[in-house]
């Protein structure tokens, strides 16, 4: 892709993702992912009802009187995006590529972030990690961010979500909010590192996926290529029983993420690629708002 084609997508994405940030999506990210670290603030004598368990003994001991701690909200994150870029992205039947409604998504989310001047960072994996961008703040790191989600080539075009989680888990010290983006086409068993990954950060999981997936149309005999191995089939859609086994195959693999996903205590949205992504992310937040 030729740089003022690029420039031009970054600036098509910042305009209507940096709207859709500073518009709908600033109160509902605020309370859904504000608040979730607490930092020591002061002393006080304690009052009735305080928390014994806030109690500082140290001080208490002190003035032989009871003293307790106060914690405030901390009000600046660090939100780390991890971001699949294997090839099972770059598929769409429907409005779009899967890579191309992530890469929106993405952008929506850092937008969100800077509107309450949150640190930014990005991993993208595929069965390794392909490129990692340290957290920083500002419009011009963004920019760098979608300019890279546009036009980055991976050296491999396999997935390793465990591997991705583990690097999570290692790369940042501190508390972030981590935003794992992909489609989850995987053959590894991924719950132990994204209950490790969650334990120490607040991992949310955003699935996106093309209709295909779930349901085959009636079209004979079509040719299917796994993007990522490269194997080739024909697959005969006039058949009603393959039809329904690649439904049932589909509801297998949903229903086993989502409990990986209930058993490590990750929130989660599954978003196809004609989806109104705007409504799904909206109805995350909310979840998380009232949590």
């Amino acid at each position: 892709m030729e740089t003022s084609e690029i420039l031009k997508k970054v600036r098509k994405i910042e305009i209507k993702t940096r709207g859709l940030s500073s518009n709908i999506f600033a109160g509902q990210y605020h309370t859904a992912f504000k608040g979730r670290g607490m930092a020591f603030s002061e002393v006080r004598e304690y009052q009735y009802g305080d928390d014994v368990r806030d109690i500082d003994w140290n001080v208490t001991a002190r003035f032989n009187r009871p003293y307790v701690k106060v914690f405030e909200e901390e009000r600046e994150l660090t939100v780390m995006l991890v971001i699949d870029v294997s090839g099972s992205l770059d598929f769409g039947t429907r409005r779009q590529m899967k890579r191309d409604m992530a890469t929106e998504i993405a952008a929506t989310l850092a937008f969100s972030a800077i509107e309450n001047n949150d640190k930014i960072g990005v991993v993208f994996f595929s069965d390794k990690i392909e490129k990692y961008i340290p957290p920083k703040k500002g419009r011009k790191h963004i920019l760098y961010i979608i300019r890279e989600m546009l036009d980055f080539h991976p050296e491999s075009r396999r997935t390793d979500v465990a591997m991705a989680l583990e690097f999570l888990t290692s790369v940042s010290k501190r508390r972030c909010t981590a935003f794992v983006l992909s489609d989850f086409y995987v053959r590894q068993d991924f719950l132990q590192q994204l209950t490790i990954a969650n334990r120490k950060h607040d991992v949310c999981a955003i699935q996106v996926y093309d209709r295909l997936a779930t349901e085959l149309p009636n079209i004979g005999l079509m040719k299917v290529v796994d993007s990522e191995t490269g194997y080739e089939q024909y697959v005969d859609t006039a058949s009603k029983a393959v039809r329904e086994a690649w439904r049932q195959h589909w509801l297998r693999r949903q229903h086993d993420l989502k409990e990986a996903f209930a058993k490590s205590g990750v929130d989660n949205v599954s978003i196809a690629t004609d989806d109104d992504y705007v409504k799904q992310l909206l109805l995350l937040f909310n979840r998380r708002g009232m949590k």
